[in-house]
């Protein structure tokens, strides 16, 4: 059974950083488009960064430049690495893989899985 599971999260203060990592089983990532969203209850789920099968990767106007989406094919994972965050980056991260590369432009999956999240609170 695909599996993906988020892992990193936790509480850490304004300007600090954070690594999550999106592992996998049953489910190759270097052949799929990866995807982190956030979510803040009574909100929609924001598309956050996103990462093709070619290496090529997408940012959000809110976190471009303070996070950085990586694979490690050896671990079958994708990470977030997240930098300078600030309260408002405080949300519920999950991970999504889906074999369309249009997932980075319109972040939304087409056949793909999701994880469960991880959350993530940023202290002022």
């Amino acid at each position: 059974q695909v599996q993906l599971v988020e892992s990193g999260g936790g509480l850490v203060q304004f300007g600090g950083s954070l690594r999550l990592s999106c592992a996998a089983s049953e489910l190759i990532l270097d052949y799929y488009t990866i995807a982190w969203f956030r979510q803040v209850p009574g909100k929609e789920r924001e598309g956050v960064s996103c990462i093709m099968a070619d290496g090529s990767t997408y940012y959000s106007d809110s976190v471009k430049g303070r996070f950085t989406i990586s694979r490690e094919s050896a671990n079958n994972t994708v990470y977030l690495q997240m930098n300078a965050l600030k309260p408002e980056d405080t949300a519920v991260y999950y991970c999504a893989a889906d074999p369309e590369w249009r997932l980075c432009l319109s972040y939304t999956l087409s056949s793909g899985y999701w994880g469960h999240g991880t959350q993530v609170t940023v202290s002022s």
